[in-house]
């Protein structure tokens, strides 16, 4: 009998949630995800040294933290592409989470950095941070044939706003709505009760009921339950130590959403302008406070990249 990985690929598309090299070839996923805690970890970690010394040389004699980060993120991306046969999504800075202008500029120069390396911008989904800013920007990046995926992701009014907003996928973080309200009411939850599953169960049933074409993906598992109580769901991005429970686990793996389902769902279609989004925000405690956590450590996580960087550069 298939190992449960095995079924889930069957299912939906799996996407590796490292930015361990080694680790992608060990699980053969569709696409690959990173974000600066993935690429820190890894920069950090003295096994890529030949790739940050590439992208700093690379970046040119002279060229600001900004710029070497963004090239190794393309670096890090391209290697990636090497690996996956499907795409990589590289994180545009998160201080820029509520400036739209310059996240817009920041993903240009992304894409044009890949571009100009022979890497098509099929293969290249923009992360954003899902404030009303990032979804903006993403709007914008969109009708300019630039994909993205939007992160930090916690409430339903944050999906909306992004499918309406036409963008390429979004990532819902499962794990950290878990957390939320583990740390809230002192229970814990697990299968289809997780408060994580039952926001990705909405998601996934409103797009679909209503035709919306972005992608859902599933994201920050805390474990395998969750993720198989969303088999079925457009994609899930999963670590390293999950991807192997599962590869070690031989159980049954049943498709839990499915379209047809979707479509007899009893969710009503909702618009949100920005003052609505922003209510709907401010009324939803765990998500605010998700993203402002989510914004906050990765922004953190880039400043430790920048004075890695600059130890390195002397």
């Amino acid at each position: 009998m298939p190992n449960q990985l095995e079924q889930l690929k069957a299912l939906t598309t799996v996407v590796a949630d490292t930015g361990d090299f080694e680790s992608m070839k060990a699980f053969t996923p569709q696409d690959a995800t990173t974000n600066p805690s993935l690429i820190l970890k890894a920069a950090a970690s003295g096994s890529y040294d030949a790739l940050v010394d590439q992208a700093i040389a690379e970046a040119g004699s002279g060229a600001s933290l900004a710029a070497i980060i963004d090239r190794l993120l393309v670096t890090f991306g391209k290697a990636i592409l090497e690996i996956v046969p499907g795409r990589v999504s590289s994180e545009v800075d998160a201080r820029l989470s509520f400036d739209t202008a310059g996240t817009i500029e920041r993903a240009k120069g992304l894409i044009a950095m890949y571009e100009k390396d022979g890497v098509s911008r099929d293969r290249v989904l923009i992360k954003i941070a899902s404030t009303w800013e990032g979804i903006k920007a993403a709007e914008a990046l969109e009708k300019e044939g630039i994909h993205c995926n939007l992160t930090l992701l916690f409430s339903f009014a944050q999906a909306v706003a992004c499918a309406e907003a036409k963008v390429q996928l979004i990532s819902p973080f499962v794990g950290r709505i878990l957390d939320w309200h583990k740390k809230a009411t002192g229970n814990d939850f697990s299968g289809a009760a997780d408060p994580g599953v039952i926001s990705v169960t909405e998601i996934y049933n409103y797009y679909k009921k209503f035709g919306y074409k972005t992608e859902v993906m599933g994201a920050s598992f805390r474990n395998t339950g969750e993720i198989l109580e969303l088999a079925g769901c457009d994609l899930l991005t999963i670590s390293p130590a999950l991807l192997q429970e599962l590869a070690d686990n031989d159980g049954p793996v049943e498709r839990k959403l499915d379209p047809e389902t979707a479509a007899n769902s009893d969710l009503e279609q909702v618009t949100l302008d920005e003052k609505a989004f922003r209510y709907e925000m401010n009324e939803d405690a765990m998500a605010t406070e998700k993203t402002a956590e989510g914004i906050r450590n990765f922004a953190a996580d880039i400043v430790k990249l920048e004075k890695l960087i600059t130890e390195k550069t002397g």
